[in-house]
């Protein structure tokens, strides 16, 4: 295994971050080539823990000369955000500096473009860097592992529909228990890679894409960071790797995968429409139907007419809850898939900010 560092000179003088990169050589040219990063988001840690596990098996594997194909793995790709704490709470989401989520604003090029992402670097902020040589490392594979989590969640993916249902079988190794087939109209990490694939020749879109991948994986919430949850993790991936040719193992083939596959235009978000604190009725995993009792926001304690019933507005699997329980108006409750699009209008690229 080659260890690595990318150095990102801070905007500050005096400052610097430090991006650490392990790198497996395949010993076949003709193997896939995997980019897997996590924490993008800093303080969202299942995917980190994951990869420690699964770089233990690479190495085994290393030693017995079963690495095929080229593996890149960047185990905390946003030392930025892991640096910015507000009284003690992790903001790994959004630079303070720009307001803007770490995981958007991913430069959209053609693969024919690549080399442009790290030149003339010194023009950029420090977060624009950082973004342009994920990507690039990123483009320089073919297939692209991007592990985050939700809050309270279940474990699904997001996968541009170019790359479905071939990436059922990720979706398999991995027990994921929903897919939601997105649109590839957003700037995130995913989707970035996504898009210079399908500009291959600038100005012409192709809309398949085999022999590709490229996945944001949400695993669970952010608390599901155990060694337990974490081996799972790893040998899902290891059997997914060993699937596709990357390692040398014995293919083990996954019961397929059997969870809805849904368009994003297919989610309900339940939103509070007042602040207060909210009781659910519900959990993950639960499978609703129309009308039923989802959550009670109290809006002023104590007094007559102080609280709101929200209601699921058809039927489908809970895949997503917050954690919090002082909600904001108009903050995100629930994510909820379903058989039917939903009637409240989404724009196009992904579902939340």
């Amino acid at each position: 295994m080659d260890v690595s560092e990318i150095i990102i000179p801070g905007d500050t003088p005096g400052t610097e971050w430090r991006l650490p990169v392990l790198r497996f050589k395949g010993r076949d040219p003709n193997a896939p080539k995997i980019y897997i990063q996590a924490a993008l988001h800093a303080g969202e840690l299942p995917g980190t823990a994951l990869l420690h596990f699964l770089c233990e098996q690479l190495r085994r594997a290393e030693d017995q000369d079963g690495i095929l194909g080229g593996i890149t793995i960047v185990p905390q790709a946003n030392p930025i955000g892991a640096a910015q704490s507000h009284f003690g709470d992790l903001q790994g989401r959004f630079d303070l500096g720009s307001r803007t989520n770490f995981n958007r604003d991913f430069p959209l090029i053609s693969i024919a473009d690549r080399a442009t992402l790290i030149e003339e670097l010194d023009d950029y902020p420090a977060t624009d860097r950082l973004k342009r040589q994920l990507l690039h490392m990123a483009l320089g594979s073919d297939l692209v592992l991007d592990l985050h989590c939700d809050d309270e969640s279940l474990q699904y993916a997001y996968v541009d529909e170019a790359f479905w249902p071939e990436a059922a079988d990720l979706a398999a190794a991995l027990d994921m228990e929903a897919v939601l087939l997105s649109d590839g109209e957003s700037s995130a990490f995913e989707e970035a890679v996504g898009f210079a694939w399908k500009y291959e020749v600038p100005g012409e879109r192709r809309s398949m894409l085999p022999g590709k991948l490229s996945v944001t994986v949400e695993l669970r919430g952010k608390r599901d960071v155990d060694p337990a949850l974490a081996k799972r993790d790893a040998e899902g991936l290891w059997r997914f790797l060993a699937a596709r040719g990357i390692v040398s193992d014995e293919p083990v083939a996954p019961a397929a995968f059997a969870g809805p596959a849904v368009p994003l235009d297919n989610v309900e978000i339940i939103r509070a429409p007042e602040g207060g604190a909210v009781l659910f009725h519900r959990a993950i995993g639960e499978r609703v139907v129309e009308g039923e009792r989802l959550a009670t926001i109290i809006t002023r304690p104590g007094q007559v007419d102080g609280s709101i019933d929200l209601q699921a507005p058809q039927d489908g699997l809970i895949l997503t809850r917050t954690s919090d329980r002082l909600v904001r108006r108009r903050g995100d409750l629930m994510k909820i898939v379903c058989a039917r699009p939903s009637k409240t209008s989404r724009e196009a690229g992904t579902l939340e900010s």
